[in-house]
């Protein structure tokens, strides 16, 4: 199992109705991937913003992260949509 804090920005945070939250997966959810689509199996709002036409970030430790990141156990997850400077 792992532990986890999870971190919502800008319109995530809107439409999750929650700005964090603390989660705890079963070992088979491994990767920054398997989280993804363990919260979007929720339904609703979460498949709605982190489904596989949907375009966000994800840090792990405040480190961007891919699909295939680990998920290290009492780590900081943070989901936000891109970012664009000027």
């Amino acid at each position: 199992m792992r532990t986890l804090n999870l971190l919502y920005f800008a319109r995530l945070r809107e439409s999750f109705g929650r700005e964090k939250e603390t989660v705890v997966l079963p070992a088979q959810y491994a990767t920054v991937g398997d989280l993804v689509t363990y919260l979007a199996s929720r339904g609703g709002e979460w498949e709605n913003e982190l489904g596989s036409d949907k375009v966000f970030r994800v840090a792990v430790n405040q480190v961007l992260a891919t699909a295939d990141t680990p998920l290290p156990d009492q780590g900081e997850i943070a989901i936000f949509p891109p970012v664009t400077g000027g």
